[in-house]
């Protein structure tokens, strides 16, 4: 299996402290997110429900770092 290579643009943090969450801009023209993990079992039960699965987690950030995300995110993949 070939590892794959994504690039990270830091597009912004709503941390005082400089940890996190982050958000980033990949150069395949989508975004990562960096944030508390979550672990509340009543939680992923829902997500579960919806769709997550098993080898896939979520993180939980403040509305107020979707500030930092384009609507129209650039893509360079071709």
């Amino acid at each position: 299996m070939e590892d794959v290579i994504v690039e990270l643009t830091f597009l912004g943090t709503t941390s005082t402290t400089g940890n996190c969450p982050n958000l980033y801009l990949t150069d395949r023209g989508t975004y990562v997110v960096q944030g508390t993990r979550v672990v509340d079992p009543d939680a992923l039960r829902v997500l579960r429900e919806r769709g997550l699965p098993i080898n896939e987690g979520a993180v939980e950030i403040p509305t107020e770092l979707l500030g930092f995300a384009s609507k129209e995110v650039p893509c360079t993949v071709s």
